[in-house]
């Protein structure tokens, strides 16, 4: 049984978890702890008497640490790959990219450690200096959702380490594995017990605690935007820092001058891959009427030929569905779009495989109004819904016409029309020519209106979060 890392140690928990495969509920993959109301007590407080130490370390120690975290990762993406893949159902290779970003994010931090600036300023006054200068915030409780389950967990993890915080992580009880296989790698890279601490376990018990307790000084989230809410509530009531992600009903603009074919593929990968489980998933395919029939069949000729089935087989472009719950949520979705009118252009169906799994066909959706339910709320799958627009003012118009605001992403030619479009898309991250779901971990990631709270997340600019702001004056 893999047990919780608390305080430098391997911990049992007050009950276990099986993990089973999506691609195949046969395959056992392993039996997980499960934290318990004395375990959380156990972690949180070692995560508050290491963090006067911490704060204070070496920022050499700190770099040195994080770049020997981010090493091993790279070295061993192929197995954390495998078992990514097996534990949460992406494509093999989709999984060894996401531990390879894991990877680089620990390092790119290690650098961000030696990086932690200040200023120095004349004051007003005649005889004074002025230090401006960051500080850790403390202790960081990170609650991580399953759908990148050692991707996000880096993110948040690796800044909190590099600017002197500690940590306590709950990952997604859906994916234990990868967290374990994280926690393994940290424990072993020689940080101050305390400093990092692993619970895995439900909400209700691991991340309320966290959310309600004085001990954590600031919460870092993703995950659904009900959680969110209330995670936002319990820490706006003790006034401690909070950094939400939350959801996305990220648009996607094709508009009539678009290279057709490019447009399909980027509608395509956005849309579909990673199950489309990917908060940054185009699931509303905006298209200029002019265009909107050939579109609809050459996605339809391209749906037709992905091969969704095991993660780990190497012709499989799409996997299964993360969960039991996750698919009925689809299916449920999938029902109340032809409910609501829509059409059914392709896919929507469960899917038999050669093992027993969550498979279901991508599905394409025509005929929809921006006011159907299935067009205005996360789905979180593979699931696409086409809305025709008369011209671009129109497809802008519809793009913004969501109370979320991730990404947007736009397929043009005309500089124009992709210049108005990054000044005006209300979006945290503006696309144009590429798919909404894809980033860079050295740059911001966040978004607008329901989709995010609080500071950015990854790059130099998770600065913000994780650190607090002093003004020190000195007379000369």
């Amino acid at each position: 049984m893999k047990r919780l890392y608390i305080n430098g140690d391997w911990h049992h928990g007050a009950s276990s978890y099986t993990s089973r495969s999506p691609s195949d509920l046969a395959d056992v993959i392993e039996e997980y702890a499960i934290a318990g109301a004395q375990e959380v007590e156990l972690a949180l407080g070692a995560a508050h008497a290491a963090a006067a130490g911490w704060r204070h370390s070496d920022v050499q120690q700190r770099a040195d640490t994080l770049d020997r975290i981010g090493g091993e990762i790279l070295a061993r993406k192929t197995e954390l790959g495998t078992l990514l893949a097996r534990e949460e159902g992406k494509t093999l290779p989709e999984a060894i990219g996401e531990v390879g970003r894991a990877g680089a994010i620990f390092k790119f931090y290690a650098q961000e450690a030696l990086r932690i600036r200040g200023d120095k300023l004349a004051s007003v006054r005649p005889g004074i200096d002025v230090d401006v200068t960051r500080e850790p915030v403390g202790v960081i409780g990170i609650i991580a959702p399953w759908n990148f389950p050692i991707a996000i967990p880096a993110w948040k993890v690796a800044p909190a380490l590099a600017y002197g915080n500690c940590v306590v992580l709950k990952p997604a009880e859906l994916v234990p594995g990868s967290a374990c296989a994280l926690a393994e790698i940290i424990g072993r890279a020689g940080l101050p017990p305390g400093v990092f601490n692993l619970l895995n376990g439900p909400g209700r018990v691991v991340g309320e605690a966290m959310a309600n307790d004085h001990r954590v000084d600031a919460i870092s989230f993703t995950g659904s935007t009900g959680t969110g809410a209330r995670v936002l509530a319990a820490c706006a009531a003790r006034r401690a820092k909070v950094q939400l992600e939350m959801g996305g009903k990220n648009p996607l603009v094709i508009l009539a001058d678009a290279d057709l074919d490019h447009a399909v593929e980027v509608a395509i990968q956005g849309s579909y891959y990673s199950t489309g489980q990917r908060c940054t998933a185009s699931s509303r395919l905006i298209v200029d009427e002019q265009i909107h029939r050939r579109f609809v069949a050459k996605m339809v000729e391209r749906l037709s030929a992905l091969k969704v089935g095991h993660a780990l087989h190497v012709d499989s472009q799409i996997g299964p569905v993360a969960d039991s719950a996750q698919l009925e949520q689809d299916m449920r979705y999938i029902a109340l779009a032809q409910s609501e009118g829509a059409h059914l252009a392709f896919g929507g169906a469960r899917l038999q495989r050669a093992t027993d799994g969550y498979f279901l066909s991508p599905a394409l959706f025509t005929e929809c109004a921006p006011t159907m339910r299935h067009v205005r709320e996360e789905i979180f799958g593979p699931v696409a819904s086409v809305i025709a627009a008369r011209n671009y003012e129109h497809a802008l118009e519809l793009a913004n016409d969501t109370e979320f605001g991730l990404t947007a992403g736009i397929c043009t030619t005309s500089l124009k029309h992709a210049t108005h479009f990054k000044r005006h898309a209300r979006a945290g991250m503006v696309m144009v020519n590429v798919p909404t779901a894809g980033v860079d971990y050295h740059v911001p990631f966040g978004g607008t209106k329901g989709s995010s709270y609080g500071a950015r997340e990854q790059g130099s600019q998770a600065v913000e979060f994780f650190t607090t702001v002093k003004t020190s004056y000195t007379g000369c």
